[in-house]
């Protein structure tokens, strides 16, 4: 607006090029900043419309307001915009009429004909390309009042015009039938069929944010190997492509009423891996029984959440989980909970009891800040530092493998604060290290290894791009649902691709360089078999850490004291309590060095048995024998609820059930239409007899624990 008040063609022209680049850089780093604007009233059309009415002023400015340029110019931007509610209406149909009512992966929908995407450059972050098209125009009029060429003006008016016309024209065919998703009711059929083809018996229930997508990744592999046929249901579109690589089917179903409608009936067991309020869209189904899982084993309030009293049973590792809902005396009945151990803990490697380089990697894995403000929620806060400067300060040298959890700083500015400060320090200290004679050395002689290691990630991180590339770029969820089948071939290299490219990544760089790792690569468990020792606090990642039976410390961030603080927290009973100066520190990088320093070698062996369970039975033996448990009670009570409401039917028919199919011939097929009549009402004894039988049978045959 100065530029254009003075009037200087040149400074409004730099100024206009800022204020593109600026939107752009914005756009593409998905800033915070763009929404904001929006709510304030100035989004992405009103910042380039009021670009326009400068440059209009700009010409007033320089007495060519009643020249043909001026009108010209004018006439442009109106037509520019005027054009902008026909290319909304379009993507935004396109977009609408693509979505289908459900997102798949590993199931056959070729039952309905589901068409290729529009190309991903007509779609993705459309209105800003559409308002992007007036450069050309600016750009013209700009040089033409510089010059005094208005056919440079026009020409720029042209092409604009010109380039929105042919973009509206490049979105028109796609919005006829051929080019869109099947209607609602075409495709909920055919996963309706596919469900009573494939006859799922347990499925991995999931819903969450975003940021919760480890909640469910750290089951996949479970659910791979769990006995019967597994199903994946998950509730929230923008999770689907953050779910890892398995072969399991997955059904993503955003809409409670779809949910509902969709043909379970043969589900006997239902898991939960984290309590959210959208749980409650399948737990109505009583033909099926209900488990808690969890998302991690660990002394924190989340751990004996009140919620869990909706569920037929609450799975733990160890007798820990046990003991601990029955001090939290939150309504769990001791008879509801069954120990299964931990399926996904098999990847940890146990300690030989020595470093696995010349000098330690101690890994540093604080949780987060969590949703309030309470001291012990989290290390970062009040001992991150402290911890860190000790380690770098250490008598004898260590490498600190730094992991912060996924969800740190997203409540709190100031966890993401400490956050950014560690990094640096970890930055600043590798840098100087490097500077080192005796690290200069090991440089030297590690990089040939290093630089072949380098290439080697970068060979298989492009296999595996296009491993992960199943159909053409630029595919949506729709297309996404048609060809996302699976593939035993692929998915067996993507595995082994996997552990190479872990292997690959610890010897791109030195054993002695600190490192910061975030993402979903390399894995938390992959961490802990790098390390030799941990520093963490109370959150699940202590009791997964004990499964490798290496030294660790932990932070009594609240000020509680060692005593009271391993009195309320099973998990740090054979720890090294950390005060937040972490002076005690010392201790645990003396238990690395020396096995005869150890003094908590035997406590935490002991600790893992009671906060893991037993290594024989393994714990996916565990699991499968759980499943079977429930499966029992499950088939016992669907028996029982049939022979009672079989007996009902033929006394007084529903005529409701017999129009839709469904009579007293098929009495189960009475129960699952009709659940709600009386479902708490107790099965026939018969039923129940035979259900106790088998489940007994079946636990018996299992460990000991589960009872």
């Amino acid at each position: 607006m100065l530029a254009a008040l003075i009037p200087h063609i040149w400074f409004f022209a730099a100024a206009a090029a800022v204020t593109y680049v600026a939107d752009w850089y914005l756009h593409q780093r998905g800033s915070y900043l763009v929404n904001r604007l929006g709510k304030v009233r100035a989004g992405l059309s009103i910042r380039f419309l009021l670009r326009q009415l400068m440059l209009i002023l700009l010409l007033a400015r320089l007495d060519l307001a009643e020249q043909p340029l001026f009108y010209s110019a004018v006439a442009c931007f109106l037509l520019f915009y005027g054009l902008q509610a026909p290319h909304g209406a379009l993507t935004t149909l396109i977009r609408l009429r693509r979505t289908m009512p459900v997102v798949t992966r590993n199931v056959d929908l070729h039952a309905v004909r589901i068409p290729d995407a529009p190309p991903g450059a007509l779609l993705r972050r459309s209105a800003e390309k559409m308002l992007h098209l007036d450069i050309p125009a600016v750009a013209g009029i700009l040089i033409a009042a510089e010059t005094g060429d208005d056919v440079i003006g026009y020409a720029g008016i042209g092409l604009t015009l010109l380039l929105a016309v042919l973009y509206l024209l490049a979105l028109v065919p796609y919005v006829r039938r051929g080019r869109l998703a099947p209607p609602v009711p075409a495709v909920l059929k055919a996963v309706d069929n596919w469900l009573r083809d494939y006859q799922p018996t347990v499925v991995l229930y999931f819903s969450g944010s975003n940021e919760s997508a480890y909640q469910g990744n750290m089951w996949l592999e479970t659910m791979a190997r769990v006995e019967g046929r597994p199903l994946i249901i998950m509730r929230e579109r923008g999770l689907v492509p953050q779910l890892s690589e398995t072969s399991v089917p997955v059904i993503c179903v955003p809409a409670g009423t779809h949910l509902m409608n969709l043909d379970l009936s043969t589900v006997r067991v239902c898991l939960y891996p984290a309590n959210v309020g959208k749980n409650i869209h399948i737990l109505r189904v009583p033909t099926m029984k209900h488990v808690f899982i969890g998302h991690g084993d660990s002394d924190k309030l989340a751990s004996v959440n009140p919620y869990s009293k909706v569920y037929d049973e609450v799975w733990t590792a160890g007798r820990a989980g046990r003991d601990r809902y029955a001090l939290a005396d939150v309504g769990v009945l001791d008879q509801d909970i069954v120990e299964v151990g931990r399926p996904q803990l098999e990847p940890i490697k146990t300690w030989t009891g020595a470093a696995k380089n010349p000098i330690p990697t101690v890994l540093y894995a604080p949780t987060w800040e969590g949703w309030d403000d309470n001291a012990g929620n989290t290390s970062l806060l009040l001992a991150g530092e402290n911890i860190v400067r000790r380690l770098l300060k250490a008598a004898d040298p260590v490498r600190i493998v730094y992991k912060p959890h996924p969800f740190t700083g997203i409540r709190s500015a100031k966890a993401k604060a400490v956050n950014a400060r560690i990094r640096a320090m970890l930055e600043k200290a590798a840098a100087e290290r490097a500077a080192e004679p005796r690290w200069v050395k090991e440089a030297s002689s590690a990089a040939a290894g290093q630089s072949a290691a380098k290439a080697e990630l970068a060979r298989i991180e492009a296999r595996l791009d296009q491993l992960a590339a199943t159909g053409r770029a630029g595919g949506d969820d729709a297309e996404e649902s048609r060809i996302s089948l699976a593939d035993p071939a692929r998915e067996a290299e993507t595995v082994r691709l996997r552990a190479e490219w872990n292997d690959a990544y610890w010897r791109s760089f030195g054993w002695w360089e600190h490192r910061t790792v975030t993402g979903a690569q390399p894995k938390l468990y992959d961490c802990f078999n790098e390390s030799d020792a941990m520093v963490s606090d109370i959150s699940s990642v202590v009791s997964d850490f004990i499964a490798s039976g290496k030294p660790y410390a932990v932070t009594d961030s609240a000020g509680l004291g060692a005593e009271e603080f391993k009195r309320q927290n099973t998990a740090v009973r054979a720890a090294v309590i950390l005060s937040n100066t972490a002076e005690e520190i010392d201790a645990l990088l003396a238990a690395v060095a020396d096995p005869g320093a150890d003094t908590l070698a035997d406590a935490r062996r002991e600790l893992k048995t009671y906060l893991l369970g037993p290594d024989e039975p393994t714990s996916m033996e565990q699991f499968n024998a759980a499943v079977r448990a429930l499966t029992a009670k499950a088939e016992a009570r669907n028996r029982g609820v049939a022979q009672r409401l079989g007996d009902l039917a033929v006394a007084v028919p529903d005529q409701e059930a017999v129009t839709s199919g469904v009579g007293a011939g098929d009495p189960l097929a009475v129960a699952e239409a009709d659940a709600t009549a009386d479902p708490d009402a107790p099965a026939a004894p018969e039923a129940e007899a035979e259900a106790a039988a088998e489940a007994e049978t079946t636990l018996t045959d299992g460990p000991s624990s589960v009872r």
